[in-house]
């Protein structure tokens, strides 16, 4: 199983449309290439779902989930939703800096 550790701002996307928010940080640079990598060397390639995403364990402080990433196409890295429950566990809001743990 391969880590990524990285600390990154928890940010909020809302849909134009919906009342509903998502939460994300996002992965870029060297992590994000380590796990295109990872994905390229066949860990993924079977596992891969919609959007291009692949699942993932993720942790911040002392709260693990499973979950997905997604591609990123502006910051050519990669997007992990944090979900409410992760977010109150860990007393995070937005625009925080968090600490994660991606495994594969």
């Amino acid at each position: 199983m391969e880590d990524f550790t990285l600390t990154t701002p928890l940010w909020r996307w809302q849909s134009a449309t919906a009342s509903a928010a998502w939460f994300f940080v996002t992965i870029a640079g060297d992590d994000a290439d380590g796990i295109r990598v990872a994905a390229m060397t066949g860990q993924w390639l079977d596992g891969r779902k919609g959007f291009g995403s692949a699942r993932v364990e993720a942790r911040i402080g002392g709260t693990r989930w499973r979950t997905s990433v997604f591609p990123h196409r502006e910051s050519g890295g990669w997007l992990l939703p944090v979900k409410a429950g992760v977010r109150k566990a860990e007393g995070l809001a937005e625009g925080d800096v968090v600490t994660v743990t991606v495994s594969l």
